[in-house]
């Protein structure tokens, strides 16, 4: 029997987490575990669920999704955390992402796309709403930051090149015809040489070094 991901709501409006609800659990392979309506109380509920994936919605009352995000990973680092939100501003993206959420979507996003961030959350897998990668690239070409790569083997580099490209592990393997874990333990080097923490900055920063 197939085991489900266990999928926790964090959002303010009532109508929009029981209508989030409502769609994950038409999921074989998704139970929802429980909603939050606030940071605080998303916190509180995920210590005593632990679920697999929480969505979470940023500003809401009573605790932002930053903070939430923010004690969550602090105490349940095995959580992954996806960010669904109606808003692009790099005063609330850059901040979530530092707190630890894995992926960046907005509330505009297709239902299925939603649940495919969910799906690939429980491999570690991020994904970032095009909108949102835009705006993190445009803050970070301004910034002028930068890291050297030359220190990547050309394995790394290729495999960085197809992080920024936006592949899974997966599609990583397959396209090079090496093993999975092969590939992991390359993306691994590839994130300690660049000093990021996740393939989402490893892809920000392939696409900002015109490696894609």
């Amino acid at each position: 029997m197939m085991e489900k991901i266990r999928v926790m709501v964090v959002d303010d409006h009532e109508m929009v987490r029981r209508g989030i609800c409502s769609y994950l659990e038409t999921e074989d392979d998704l139970e929802v575990v429980g909603q939050a309506g606030s940071g605080r109380s998303a916190a509180e509920m995920a210590r005593k669920l632990k679920p697999d994936v929480i969505l979470m919605d940023l500003i809401m009352e009573h605790g932002t999704g930053v903070e939430a995000t923010t004690e969550i990973k602090r105490d349940l680092p095995d959580v992954q955390i996806i960010i669904l939100t109606s808003y692009i501003d790099e005063n609330l993206i850059f901040p979530a992402l530092e707190a630890g959420a894995l992926s960046y979507l907005l509330k505009t996003s297709q239902a299925d796309e939603i649940v495919d961030a969910i799906r690939l959350a429980v491999k570690q897998e991020a994904v970032i709403e095009p909108k949102v990668a835009t705006k993190m690239l445009t803050k970070m070409r301004d910034s002028g930051e930068r890291r050297p790569h030359s220190d990547l083997t050309d394995r790394e580099l290729e495999i960085l090149v197809l992080i920024g490209e936006g592949k899974t592990n997966q599609e990583i393997a397959d396209e090079l015809f090496i093993g999975i874990k092969t590939v992991k333990t390359h993306v691994s080097n590839v994130l300690s040489k660049l000093g990021v923490e996740d393939r989402t900055k490893a892809a920000v920063y392939a696409h900002r070094n015109k490696l894609v």
